[in-house]
């Protein structure tokens, strides 16, 4: 038999592939049940995604990877150097095991699963909707928040506007169920928005929707609520993995067009009503069927905030835009190099769970100080998880641990705000380990442990411990090297540091140790004149 040409069996196998994938994204009997239940809303979402189209044709982008490789990170943005993350919702009010609880209370033999049924009764008795008349939010006060994340020495806020569960925090058009309608019947998102930018702070929103398309799949393989046509439009396809398939695994599942339309619509109402100058997405949006739906949203929102004359900034996780399109954020872990693009590490305050859950234990501030200085001299920013209780109040632990980090950046700020990485961001025993949720797999810090940032000329080494003899040698800094010390300050100290540079190092003679300076000591070292 004759061999077809290359070219012709190049094609055949993107139309052979293309079919497959068509043929995967048909909706089954549970698609089209979800799609029943949210029809009501069609028009709405039909205008939302015709002003995501005409936005993203008008303006420096195009919805295309080669015209959005032209993103540049903003200035203000690589200068915040610190944020903060709110998980906060329906899960809160179980507050047990962690924010995944709606998910696993319906996975039969989970911890969750025997709570619930203990707790609450069978679910189909008691589902995860009935936990929406007991979430009140009563004790929430955005300005104490929006006050506390300012002392923290935060510079940008970023809530989680909707999470995986598909219970909106926010006042949304395109659906009955959300904390505006039910539960608080409070738009949380648009009060505490107005908060943070009242503290001068950055607002920006967090959209989990894409992973709701599986989240509630436990809840088909028994009796339960889930499957109910009633509660079709909060608990959404329920969509089953093949047999011994993950489905939060790329490629595992292929969502169809209905509900990739309906998540473009509702990531877009949410710039739309609250022109966040930050917007995350979490990971399953790098499924390959999301790709262009990604491209159409970039494009739209870069536009709108070139319309608004806002910088923006667009988080990535793995590989699910190209890079340079997006700042790349690695979840509970971090970089051991520096990295010529900025990124950013978001980790949570606690151990257990992101969002609120009894008896959860936490960070220390000492570490959180140590991994914001290790990131920082790598070129990233760190955002900082909290999780709220569902009364609205921030627990003591986190507000302690928020408060100690603000008095740190305090005294030491001017070595981390506006700051870029030197030629080498560091030197010293204690390793970190890369990649994601490797965050607490790196032994503690000691004073031979330093980190470098500059700024305006300056050079910071950040000592992560104080050496118990007062004297500091920073190796990097021998007559070898191309930065000549004319001065150097111990920023919260007004006593002399007496130095010597030869080809061992940089010698500091310290003053007596600052009361101020905790967890971590900068130095600024002028160059020679």
């Amino acid at each position: 038999m004759r061999a077809l040409p290359v070219r012709q069996c190049v094609l055949m196998g993107v139309f052979i592939f293309m079919a497959l994938v068509a043929v995967a994204q048909q909706p089954n009997a549970d698609d089209l049940i979800w799609q029943k239940a949210v029809a009501k809303y069609d028009r709405q979402r039909a205008a939302l995604l015709k002003t995501v189209d005409q936005a993203a044709h008008e303006g420096p982008f195009q919805p295309n990877w080669d015209s959005l490789k032209n993103y540049k990170i903003p200035d203000w943005y690589q200068n915040a150097k610190f944020g903060i993350f709110i998980h906060w919702g329906l899960y809160s009010v179980p507050a047990f095991g962690n924010e995944w609880y709606p998910r696993n209370m319906y996975v039969q033999g989970s911890p969750e699963f025997k709570h619930q049924v203990e707790t609450y009764g069978p679910q189909t008795k008691f589902g995860y909707k009935d936990f929406i008349p007991m979430f009140h939010a009563e004790h929430f006060d955005p300005a104490a928040w929006a006050a506390l994340f300012k002392e923290s020495g935060a510079k940008y806020v970023i809530p989680v506007a909707e999470h995986h569960d598909g219970f909106p925090m926010y006042d949304t058009g395109l659906s009955d169920w959300s904390a505006a309608k039910m539960g608080p019947k409070r738009d949380l998102i648009g009060d505490l928005a107005t908060a943070i930018r009242a503290q001068g702070l950055h607002l920006g929103a967090s959209s989990h929707r894409a992973e709701h398309y599986w989240f509630l799949d436990g809840g088909r393989m028994f009796p339960s609520d889930v499957q109910d046509p009633k509660y079709a439009a909060f608990y959404g396809p329920a969509h089953i993995a093949p047999a011994g398939k993950n489905p939060s695994d790329k490629g595992v599942l292929h969502p169809d067009s209905a509900y990739l339309n309906d998540w473009l619509a509702r990531s877009a109402e949410i710039v739309e009503k609250y022109n966040p100058e930050l917007v995350y997405f979490d990971w399953w949006v790098e499924q390959p069927e999301f790709q262009p739906y990604l491209q159409r949203f970039a494009a739209f929102y870069y536009n709108r905030a070139a319309q608004e004359g806002v910088q923006p900034a667009l988080f990535r996780k793995n590989d699910a835009f190209p890079d340079g399109t997006t700042v790349l954020d690695i979840e509970r872990g971090q970089l051991d190099e520096i990295r010529a693009q900025h990124w950013q590490t978001d980790t949570s305050i606690s151990n257990a769970s992101w969002g609120y859950v009894k008896n959860d234990t936490y960070k220390s501030a000492e570490s959180i100080v140590w991994q914001l200085a290790d990131i920082v001299s790598k070129n990233g920013n760190l955002l900082l998880n909290i999780g709220p209780k569902s009364d609205g109040t921030i627990p003591e632990e986190a507000q302690t641990i928020l408060r100690q980090i603000g008095a740190w950046l305090n005294v030491n700020g001017d070595a981390i705000y506006g700051t870029r990485p030197w030629t080498t961001y560091g030197e010293g025993p204690t390793k970190v380990v890369a990649g994601s949720f490797h965050d607490t797999a790196s032994g503690a810090f000691t004073a031979q442990d330093i980190r470098f940032t500059t700024k305006n000329g300056a050079l910071y080494a950040i000592a992560l411990g104080w050496p118990p003899d007062g004297h500091l040698t920073i190796h990097s800094l021998g007559t070898g090297s191309d930065f000549k010390v004319g001065d150097v300050r111990l920023l919260g100290s007004t006593g002399k540091v007496v130095f010597t540079q030869d080809a061992d190092g940089l010698k500091l003679e310290l003053p007596a140790k600052p009361d101020t300076a905790m967890y971590a000591y900068s130095f600024r070292l002028a160059p020679a004149q």
